[in-house]
């Protein structure tokens, strides 16, 4: 987002594009990791040799919730949240998708629209985004998901 945000703003931006972040490369080190975070050491994600013989993909893919945890810092990156704001949440995530897979070494980047922004009061604003999650050279994104962030106002 270009400009900075306000919550008056916000409130009339339903539909409209939040941002495009810069490209992040998922590479090998970064779905290892992940895969010892979570213990998720499916062969497919950590096993590069097997991954060239044996996957449909002929290489290792990140793990899918791998590249939704992604959506949170590319974000932050797009500058999503309004001025003046003390703290934001995961609230949910709703119609989560994994369309393609993201081979190691490819480049994903965040595009982020406003679905909604309510305020539920005592400075608290519920919003929602449309997000997906593109591949650089690829036709169809990694994934897409509508997340909810509850946001709390500054005093």
């Amino acid at each position: 987002m270009s400009e900075t945000l306000t919550y008056e703003a916000l409130a009339g931006m339903a539909g409209k594009e939040l941002g495009v972040s810069s490209w992040v490369t998922v590479d090998q080190p970064m779905i290892d990791q992940f895969a010892e975070c979570t213990r998720d050491r499916q062969w497919i994600h950590i096993d590069v040799e097997r991954a060239k013989r044996e996957s449909p993909f002929r290489a290792p893919v990140a793990h899918g919730y791998l590249t939704l945890s992604l959506i949170a810092a590319m974000s932050y990156e797009v500058g999503a949240l309004p001025q003046g704001t003390a703290a934001a949440f995961n609230y949910g995530l709703e119609k989560v998708r994994f369309i393609a897979p993201v081979r190691v070494g490819s480049k994903v980047r965040l595009r982020s629209t406003l679905v909604s922004f309510d305020d539920k009061g005592g400075g608290q604003y519920l919003m929602k985004s449309s997000n997906v999650v593109e591949i650089d050279g690829e036709e169809k994104p990694a994934l897409i998901a509508e997340t909810l962030a509850m946001l709390v106002k500054a005093r």
